[in-house]
């Protein structure tokens, strides 16, 4: 029976790989060209009077209700320049993120026929944490200043966010912003629907960027993944016995979504668990079900409700 049940594993192991065979050539043979503007660069490194052209050409960046004198005294603010500066220096042209746009872009047409490759513009957001990069259709957005890697001199924020401004964080947050506009929302505050809802924004992640490691994906250090794995099993245990799954108490999103230096079990554990752990656990049971319901497609799977994937997920949380 072993021996029957090993080689069945390596059958559907086999059909798994060819599977993703399959979709990377067809892929691959997606064409796309990316436009990048650096917005950055042309705001900084112009001379004042050519605000007007400026203001002309990247209309979008400029609402109606202020004077022109808020932007002009910013293209000439000494600490925006040398938040600037920072940029210039860790991104003088695109090399490091251009061919990863490319792979992303290929990937969200392959999944999402119906979006085009978009226009990228770079910018200084004044370090606007909660919008770092912004999928908006034909146009994405990314504040390159908060791509500036974790021990940049500049940054003034906790640790557990900082973690989350590394170059390899740029296509996750572009994925996530994506993610908004394709899973269904729904009037569920439950845990588990929140636990669901970000655990189908990091399967887009397994599947739009599938060379990626799992941490970068979920932001996190190699430390809590590994702590996550290897608690799995005790921290579903607590969450079933606690009766918190279908629990609606907002304050259930603080201790095990929001992102935190850590996730609140009020136990010992507390002071090494990563913050989000809901999210992560939620990811394994959207994968396990994906894994049980190999018929079911991505978008299939954006809209369905999370008491339906979770019922039939399967998921057993590792020992």
């Amino acid at each position: 029976m072993k021996k029957y049940l090993t080689g069945v594993f390596m059958i559907l192991v086999l059909i798994a790989c060819k599977k993703e065979d399959k979709v990377a050539k067809e892929v691959d043979k997606i064409p796309v060209k990316v436009e990048i503007e650096r917005f950055d660069k042309v705001f900084y490194e112009s001379p004042v009077s050519d605000f007007p052209k400026i203001k002309r050409e990247f209309h979008y960046f400029f609402p109606a209700g202020n004077p022109d004198s808020v932007w002009t005294n910013k293209m000439q603010n000494p600490l925006y320049r040398e938040l600037y500066a920072e940029v210039k220096k860790k991104y003088p042209n695109n090399n490091a993120f251009e061919g990863d746009l490319v792979d992303l872009f290929k990937h969200i047409q392959y999944y999402f026929p119906q979006y085009k490759t978009p226009k990228v513009v770079t910018l200084v957001s004044e370090m606007d944490y909660e919008n770092k990069a912004i999928f908006a259709d034909s146009l994405v957005i990314i504040s390159l200043d908060m791509y500036l890697g974790k021990d940049n001199r500049l940054y003034e924020f906790p640790q557990y966010y900082k973690q989350n401004f590394e170059p390899s964080q740029m296509m996750p947050d572009i994925v996530a912003s994506l993610a908004t506009k394709e899973i269904k929302t729904t009037d569920d505050r439950s845990l588990l629907a929140q636990m669901i809802y970000f655990g189908k924004e990091l399967y887009m992640k397994d599947l739009l960027l599938p060379d990626m490691s799992d941490a970068d994906k979920i932001a996190y250090t190699e430390e809590q993944l590994k702590w996550c794995q290897e608690n799995e099993s005790e921290m579903w245990k607590y969450l079933v016995n606690e009766k918190l799954l279908y629990d609606t108490n907002p304050k259930l999103t603080q201790r095990f979504i929001s992102t935190a230096p850590f996730s609140k079990f009020y136990l010992e554990i507390d002071a090494e668990s990563p913050g989000r752990v809901g999210t992560w656990l939620g990811w394994q049971i959207v994968r396990s079900y994906m894994k049980n319901n190999p018929d079911v497609s991505l978008q299939q799977l954006l809209v369905k409700d999370a008491k339906e994937i979770f019922d039939n997920s399967k998921y057993k949380p590792k020992k």
